[in-house]
């Protein structure tokens, strides 16, 4: 229970960090932080809770992190779909706090509310398939990366440095694509305040990180020279 209480706050901080950073402050007038902005603050979201949960629940934050994982050999299966539900929920009470606070705002409006999308609600147009390749490929290195970064052979103490550089990578290439998923639990908590063709998307955002996930666990299992 303790460790699904922390992937629980984690994952409501992750949202509201990197989506509350979009929704909030990337269009905010003369002091606007950006895409780049928008991509340090996922980074630093995931980088901060690894060394505040990581020692408790692992610090996933993410369905297809807790499956890439448990591919790679990394992760018990008995405990795969309590964290995946601890996840989605985290997102969504993460999602909920950031709408009352940015519905306190007059003349606000949800819009995209940091949904991804692809296609017309790509935020440069991309079509379904550079969305579902963009999102694999993506999901696949963020594996690769946390994979190798919490091997027993890596250097101690440095996982969380590269895990939250590396989706703060991972966004500043994929943001124009797809808002950047790389996370089910995070797509669906924006989804649901945003309905219709956010709810209509979400398939892909769900499909495409497993996908990925479990491609990178099996890779990752095969090219490691030694075993923890």
């Amino acid at each position: 229970m303790k460790k699904l209480i922390a992937e629980f706050i984690g994952t409501a901080w992750l949202v509201l960090g990197g989506c509350g950073s979009a929704v909030l402050a990337a269009g905010y007038p003369e002091l606007g932080i950006g895409f780049a902005g928008v991509a340090l603050a996922f980074g630093l979201t995931v980088l901060t809770m690894v060394y505040a949960i990581g020692h408790i629940s692992g610090c996933h934050l993410n369905p297809a992190v807790s499956v890439g994982l448990w591919v790679g050999g990394r992760f018990d299966f008995k405990d795969l779909i309590p964290y995946i539900i601890a996840q989605v929920l985290g997102g969504i009470t993460g999602a909920g706090i950031l709408y009352l606070i940015a519905s306190g705002k007059p003349g606000f409006e949800i819009g995209t509310f940091a949904a991804n999308g692809y296609g017309e609600h790509s935020p440069d147009g991309y079509a379904m398939v550079s969305a579902l390749v963009c999102e694999i490929v993506m999901t696949f290195m963020f594996l690769m990366i946390i994979l190798g970064a919490t091997h027993g052979k890596a250097p101690a103490g440095f996982a969380g440095l590269a895990i939250g550089l590396g989706l703060t990578l991972i966004h500043l290439i994929s943001i124009p694509v797809t808002n950047t998923s790389v996370n089910p639990a995070r797509s669906t908590s924006q989804a649901l305040f945003v309905g219709d063709w956010a709810i209509g998307q979400l398939w892909l955002f769900w499909l495409a990180p497993v996908i990925g996930a479990v491609l990178a666990g099996l890779v990752y299992k095969f090219i490691q020279v030694e075993k923890e």
